[in-house]
């Protein structure tokens, strides 16, 4: 018993030590999206920007989950943390079916998958990775089941004149005004998510080494995308 609680105090203070080498108000984010960097802003933390450079390819019967997490691990994994700051990388894709749809590569194969969702159901899936400057990496995955509008070729004219489509998986973007390609009425799921990263399940995974967000993330989430989300309480809790 008493060796027990000595290893316990022990792995606490090792934790102690390693947590005061972090510097917890800073995240190097391993993205070039702007939509993750907007979003992240909202929780706070002092932000740099340093984008991975990893191939997103998919194997073969690799599942949307098991891609997004092998990416965003693998993204975090090549991301130096400068200054001790923590790492956050973050994979995201749209599952329809048996298919993977990430971004697409011309504006012919965006029509393809925009004119694919139309009317129907598919989940979009992200992973998170967070690394600490010792190597300890923490994941985690958010699914968001989105139905999409029924929308008008002339309305997909339009957006892919727009030139949005063509960096976002899925090849439309939840929040672009523009098109609203998503029933927003019938969704029940993280609207962040589905932006390409979901900031409570950030928030949670920052909790498990002990980093507090500096902002009350749900309401300026809320706030930023005007979505009114009734699915956080049970993300932070960990039930979602």
């Amino acid at each position: 018993m008493r060796r027990a609680r000595a290893y316990q105090a022990l792995l606490g203070l090792c934790v102690r030590m390693t947590l005061s080498l972090v510097d917890v108000s800073r995240i190097m984010l391993a993205s070039g999206s702007p939509r993750r960097q907007e979003l992240l802003k909202l929780a706070g933390w002092e932000m740099a920007v340093l984008p991975a450079e990893v191939e997103e390819k998919a194997r073969e019967h690799e599942t949307g989950r098991e891609l997004t997490r092998r990416l965003a691990r693998s993204k975090a994994q090549a991301t130096p943390s400068v200054h001790g700051a923590i790492v956050l990388a973050a994979d995201t894709i749209v599952v329809d079916g048996e298919e993977l749809l990430g971004k697409p590569v011309d504006s012919a194969e965006a029509r393809h998958m925009l004119e694919r969702l139309r009317g129907r159901k598919h989940v979009v899936v992200t992973s998170l990775a967070l690394q600490t400057p010792d190597g300890t990496l923490v994941q985690d995955t958010c699914e968001s089941t989105v139905s999409m509008r029924d929308y008008s070729q002339e309305e997909i004219d339009r957006y892919l004149a727009s030139g949005r489509p063509l960096d976002k998986a899925g090849a439309y973007g939840i929040q672009d005004g523009l098109f609203e390609p998503v029933e927003v009425s019938t969704f029940q799921d993280c609207f962040a998510n589905v932006m390409g990263l979901p900031l409570c399940h950030v928030v949670r995974s920052l909790r498990r080494i002990g980093v507090e967000p500096k902002a009350d993330v749900p309401a300026a989430c809320i706030a930023h995308t005007g979505y009114d989300c009734h699915v956080y309480p049970a993300i932070l809790a960990g039930d979602a």
